[in-house]
């Protein structure tokens, strides 16, 4: 997708499909979002619409509570089609399973099960009972397959964009050659020649995705963005080609045709730059998700059968006992069953102080134990726990629609068109309606109507602006409900906060030191420091650290 016009055709493609309530596009994000009549909605008929609109599905995203899971494990031993037929046929006798899919080469498999299922300890079981190794669960990647094309897409844009500055440059300069006395001795044939063997590559070559685009959107009998700047390019290619090799079609208007080749290379150069800066904004706003992600430990310690067992987090099941020692992160949401210690909730709550837990208290995925050990049941796992449904929201707040946007949207769906035709207007006034009118100027008006209408900052600017701010919001804690809330922000003039804790940055500070008599500042915090270097408790090391920097003290009272 490049402009608005895409998100147009997509949504109203996707809305036509049997099942589907209501499809919404976000350009920024690069996904769609539906909602749907199970019963009658086929997710194949997905993937079929979205190519057949001349576009590509990178991956799904299945939402929480959805009926089927996915879980993939490793396994050794498998050493040929029969290993694998074995595998398959033990792992779909697991209850609740419903399908299973072995890969010899990568020596995984792929099991598809509904919520309620036996378990990864089930399928550990009788993958060693059939003979075979469970080697655990697979490390989930890095990226999801969005990101990793969009890395893909800014290194291809910026090869693409280097070769065609650099080109670029050299056709300006060949096409004026008044302004470059080394080049006049050069004679106009073959400068011409040279002009056109540069700006070919670069018009379709660099600038083959505004081809592609524009191709793709006449199949759909429409047009976008990629139409105008194909076709402005393109015009002032193929006017330069004309007068290179039969000038003799611009004879009738007396003077001496000029070529445009540098127009039509600068035009696709300097689109493509932004299609550059636009990808490059895109990811970097998908930070702040990332941030959240990164906050869920990989590992939880589990007791089972009277043995502590270390698993990943995503193979916790409810009602799991798990291990807590000091200093580690909880790696789900749920109840202390035995033992005490004090929590540091402030990613959650904003609080700096540890909070007290006791059998009985809730604690949280993604929160830091500071002091001692504690065993807590498991009630909440996977895309139930609070983090997982904090990054949920910020996720669906990316992702929503502002109403001006939707407003841009509807203006996208005509916006093409409209330019089109101003721009023939522009070519037939100029070459019927003006005194001496002249061929290759009506051309070089028609063809700057389009080019001035290429950028698609109506349909891009929106989108990427609540994707910044909420995602900035979330990284500073501040959820963002979504890009209606943003929209209406500008209209607040007064804000009420419930508690301390949420205007503090998470931990303590010694703010100043206060000294009674001759006492200096710097002794008291000297002997403060020595006292508390070895306490791990917040305020303890908070103290240590004003100490290591050392600054200079506010205030003192007599």
């Amino acid at each position: 997708m490049t402009c608005a016009s895409c998100v147009r055709r997509l949504e109203q493609g996707l809305n036509s499909l049997d099942g589907v309530e209501r499809a919404t596009v976000n350009l920024a994000t690069e996904k769609a979002t539906l909602e749907y009549d199970p019963s009658l909605f086929r997710p194949w008929a997905l993937t079929q619409r979205v190519e057949e609109l001349g576009y590509e599905v990178i991956g799904v995203e299945r939402p929480a509570g959805d009926r089927l899971h996915k879980t993939t494990i490793s396994i050794g031993g498998m050493t040929c089609a029969a290993c694998v037929r074995r595998v398959e046929s033990v792992l779909e006798a697991v209850d609740g399973v419903t399908d299973v899919a072995v890969n010899l080469a990568t020596g995984r498999a792929v099991v598809i099960h509904h919520l309620e299922w036996a378990g990864v300890e089930c399928l550990k079981r009788v993958v060693s009972d059939a003979g075979y190794e469970f080697l655990g669960l697979p490390e989930p990647a890095l990226e999801d397959p969005a990101e990793a094309a969009r890395i893909r897409e800014v290194k291809d844009l910026s090869v693409k964009f280097i070769v065609g500055a650099v080109l670029s440059v050299m056709i300006f300069a060949g096409s004026m050659q008044d302004w470059f006395p080394y080049l006049n001795s050069i004679p106009r044939e073959i400068m011409l020649l040279s002009l056109f063997g540069l700006a070919t590559p670069v018009v379709f070559w660099v600038g083959s995705r505004f081809f592609s685009g524009a191709i793709k959107a006449a199949r759909q009998k429409t047009a976008d963005m990629n139409t105008l700047v194909a076709v402005g390019a393109f015009s002032a290619y193929l006017h330069s080609t004309l007068v290179t090799f039969v000038p003799q079609v611009f004879a009738g208007a007396g003077v001496t045709p000029h070529v445009y080749f540098d127009a039509a290379a600068t035009i696709v150069t300097l689109v493509l730059l932004g299609r550059l800066l636009e990808t490059k904004a895109k990811g970097k706003t998908c930070m702040a998700i990332k941030r959240l992600m990164g906050l869920r430990p990989k590992t939880a310690r589990v007791i089972r059968d009277g043995n502590e067992v270390d698993i990943p987090v995503g193979a916790v099941k409810e009602g799991d006992l798990i291990l807590v020692r000091p200093g580690e992160k909880i790696p789900t949401d749920g109840v202390i069953v035995s033992g005490a210690s004090a929590v540091d909730e402030s990613m959650l709550t904003g609080e700096s102080i540890p909070v007290a837990k006791e059998s009985g208290s809730e604690v949280f995925a993604a929160t830091l134990n500071k002091g001692g050990s504690f065993i807590f049941r498991a009630t909440k796992v996977g895309a139930d726990t609070a983090l997982a449904q904090i990054i949920r929201l910020v996720e669906e707040a990316q992702g929503s629609k502002a109403p001006i946007q939707r407003l841009a949207d509807r203006v996208a769906s005509i916006f093409v068109p409209v330019v089109f035709g101003i721009a023939l207007l522009t070519f037939v006034i100029w070459y019927f309606f003006v005194p001496e009118p002249i061929f290759s100027r009506a051309l070089l008006n028609f063809v700057s109507v389009l080019i001035i209408a290429c950028p698609c900052a109506m349909g891009l600017a929106t989108p990427t602006a609540v994707m910044v701010g909420t995602g900035l919001g979330a990284e500073n804690g501040i959820l963002i409900k979504g890009g209606e809330s943003l929209e209406k922000a500008y209209k607040l003039t007064t804000i009420l906060f419930d508690k301390t804790g949420t205007l503090t940055t998470g931990e303590p500070e010694v703010t100043d030191i206060l000294t009674v008599g001759r006492i200096k500042q710097k002794d008291v915090l000297k002997i403060a420091v020595s006292i508390e270097a070895v306490s791990e408790h917040p305020l303890a090391q908070a103290i240590v650290e004003k100490g290591r920097q050392g600054t200079r003290l506010s205030c003192s009272s007599p």
